[in-house]
């Protein structure tokens, strides 16, 4: 129970808890690296279908580990290598969750700062407690949440990421609600029902069409609506041609419950 990243399984879902809350559960070099590990392990398996990322503590993730960064200074190049290792391997992490054929839903029970917003940004759901907040605060400490930055700025208003990228202000849960960083906001006691029946509610669903549909949605975010569209026919077609869409069609048809092939 002393692992930095915990792995528990309900059925066909996966409870991936950061577990250094001594330290705010930040994103050392070796949390980085356990994380990544344990949703490639998941991505690898068959049986689970949904990862449901939480944390243990008062805090979800307090970003990178400033202590261990500014450690590194001590270093002939003053840090900058480490810093590159440190933000590239945050990086991939962070693009690994968004290219993950399994959908990730962060449960946050407390603060999300920095690299800590960017990990709930990443993710392609949210559920958060009422006793939640979320900021990019590097503005208070001279470094800018340049990285965070890429992942807020491609869930909320540019004028909204941009107030929390220049002030470094907290917002609320409610807040993070309205402006589209979390799906839902609930009572501390209701978040682990409120995100595990989130989880089931898509678990339900084929795991073929649900890996699909992922890809394509972030995969045509990023093209010209033409290219968007064109891409998009071309998923639609492969996606009928699958056993789960056929099945599925034919059970509506005939009112009757599906039965799905993954």
């Amino acid at each position: 129970m002393n692992d930095i990243v915990q792995c528990t399984h309900h059925g066909n879902i996966a409870a991936v808890s950061l577990n250094r809350p001594d330290a705010g559960n930040s994103l050392s070099i070796a949390m980085l690296e356990r994380l990544s590990a344990t949703l490639a392990e998941l991505e690898a398996g068959k049986d689970t279908k949904v990862i449901i990322l939480k944390s243990h503590g008062k805090i979800f993730c307090a970003g990178h580990d400033l202590k261990e960064l500014t450690s590194a200074r001590k270093q002939p190049d003053n840090g900058q290598a480490f810093f590159t290792e440190t933000l590239d391997k945050c990086a991939q992490l962070m693009q690994q969750i968004v290219h993950h054929p399994l959908p990730i839903i962060a449960s946050v029970q407390g603060i999300a700062t920095a690299a800590g917003c960017q990990l709930v940004a990443s993710c392609d759901l949210a559920v958060a407690s009422h006793s939640a907040s979320f900021a990019t605060p590097g503005v208070h400490i001279g470094l800018f949440c340049s990285t965070p930055m890429v992942a807020l700025s491609r869930n909320v208003a540019p004028k909204h990421a941009m107030e929390m990228l220049l002030t470094g202000e907290m917002i609320s849960a409610e807040q993070a609600l309205a402006w589209g960083l979390v799906n839902h906001a609930v009572d501390d006691s209701a978040l682990e029902h409120e995100t595990m029946l989130l989880a089931q509610k898509i678990a339900s669903k084929p795991a073929s069409t649900v890996a699909i549909g992922k890809t394509a949605f972030y995969r045509q975010a990023e093209l010209s609506l033409k290219d968007a569209y064109e891409y998009a026919s071309e998923v639609m077609v492969q996606n009928m041609m699958n056993k789960d869409a056929e099945e599925g069609i034919s059970a509506f048809i005939e009112k009757r419950e599906a039965k799905w092939y993954s």
